[in-house]
């Protein structure tokens, strides 16, 4: 009986571990879980509550940013990092083609197109303002098995003529999928 129970616990372990594997992480800590634990997890990565803003705050990949965790169900879907300084047009466009860059040349993260670069002729404010577009590049974290559940993007925001990153960590998973429809 003892070796049955043994067994079992085992079992359960590892496919626990196999499935913490398997989402999208965040500075290695896996998209899932209830949002005040993930809050906990991000507090000891050194990020710290803004109540002015309601949002943690940090350094992430260089920049001074804040960080948002979106739920369904109080399962953790998506932590959203977006940089705390705006930019203009030509700052962003180096920004962004920074982040693409960093994203091809890190082996974890394979991209959902060859190039996501934005050039010189891409004009941001035509583009999003009269044409409605979107300014984004999607990676996919590895392994292979399961990773369009385990999507990062990036987009660009504008706000009264200024531009800022968005990051976005998704565990398609816990994402609604119309079950309260």
């Amino acid at each position: 009986m003892k070796k049955i129970l043994l067994s079992l616990t085992l079992l359960m372990l590892s496919v626990a571990m196999y499935a913490q594997n398997e989402v999208t992480k965040f500075l290695g800590i896996p998209i899932d879980g209830a949002k005040a634990a993930m809050i906990q997890k991000l507090k000891a990565k050194g990020f710290t509550y803004n109540a002015q803003v309601g949002l943690l705050e940090g350094t992430f990949n260089g920049e001074k940013v804040y960080v948002s965790i979106q739920t369904n169900k109080n399962k953790v879907w998506r932590i959203n990092v977006f940089d705390k300084t705006y930019r203009d047009e030509t700052q962003i466009k180096i920004r962004f083609n920074k982040l693409c860059q960093q994203f091809d040349d890190n082996p974890k993260y394979y991209p959902l197109k060859e190039t996501q670069n934005l050039s010189d002729n891409d004009d941001i404010s035509y583009g999003m303002t009269v044409e409605h577009k979107q300014f984004e590049a999607i990676y996919y974290q590895l392994p292979y098995e399961g990773a369009l559940d385990r999507v990062v993007w990036f987009n660009i925001g504008a706000v009264s003529g200024e531009y800022n990153l968005y990051i976005h960590y998704e565990n398609k998973r816990n994402e609604s999928h119309g079950e309260d429809l």
